[in-house]
């Protein structure tokens, strides 16, 4: 299974949706909030983006929740 990290903020509706399709998948992954998390909010900043949710899937980054290339890049 590929590394999966997820860029989110507090009051992000995506976000949310896009952690609930990834839990209900047993898909694990690593949860950075930009809201509180300085370092996480640096990090999208360098990769080119201000909005989230941001999915990284091993090497691909997908910007919003789109559950088909989500489900693509996962083999689901």
């Amino acid at each position: 299974m590929q590394k999966v990290v997820v860029y989110t903020s507090e009051t992000c509706p995506y976000c949310v949706a896009a952690k609930e399709f990834l839990k209900e998948n047993n898909v694990e992954y690593t949860e950075k909030n930009v809201t509180s998390d300085e370092t996480a909010r640096n990090e999208l900043i360098e990769k080119g983006y201000r909005g989230v949710p941001v999915i990284v899937v091993g090497e691909e980054e997908i910007v919003g929740f789109d559950k088909n290339r989500l489900s693509s890049l996962l083999g689901l």
